[in-house]
């Protein structure tokens, strides 16, 4: 099942439709690390990452990863290990995806520009959890608890979030 992401900030699988949020510069087919837009594209979703203290890890089809407060994500594109998970305290830039608010509660790390990654172009693209108000993302695609849990029940290894 695909996620279809649209630029007028909707998505839909199945038979569903829902809000949704992006970047705030919106979508780009040139997408730079920093540069706040999503990047269009067909991104396989890579596994679901969950805060085992806050729920159960869902029904999904995709591989399904605990988070552990030292699981970061390193955006240094100079960085042998730029746009992949690493082990907090990591010595390059990285951001933690044990977060205090609830938006990183799921992840699904999209696979944007990690086969091969490309210094630059972009990291830690993945969906996640909306705020309530869908204020803009950094360049992810994020949706509400309920549509994001509908959509996982669904995916499989296949799964792909489409934006554009």
């Amino acid at each position: 099942m695909d996620l279809i992401v649209g630029a007028d900030g909707w998505a839909s699988f199945g038979s569903g439709r829902c809000r949704c949020s992006l970047g705030p510069a919106g979508l780009s087919a040139a997408k730079r690390e920093g540069d706040g837009a999503t990047p269009i594209g067909a991104w396989p979703c890579r596994r679901l990452y969950y805060r085992p203290d806050r729920l159960a890890a869902p029904p999904t089809g995709l591989e399904t990863v605990a988070l552990t407060p030292q699981v970061g994500w390193c955006d240094a594109p100079g960085d042998p290990r730029y746009n992949r998970p690493v082990q907090l305290p990591y010595p390059a830039s990285a951001e933690s995806l044990w977060r205090e608010d609830h938006v990183y509660d799921l992840i699904v790390p999209l696979g944007y520009n990690d086969a091969p990654v490309r210094p630059g172009l972009g990291s830690a693209i993945f969906l996640h959890l909306a705020w309530p108000a869908y204020p803009p993302t950094q360049g992810c695609v994020a949706l509400a608890l309920e549509d994001l849990l509908g959509f996982l029940a669904l995916a499989d290894p296949r799964s792909r979030v489409i934006i554009g």
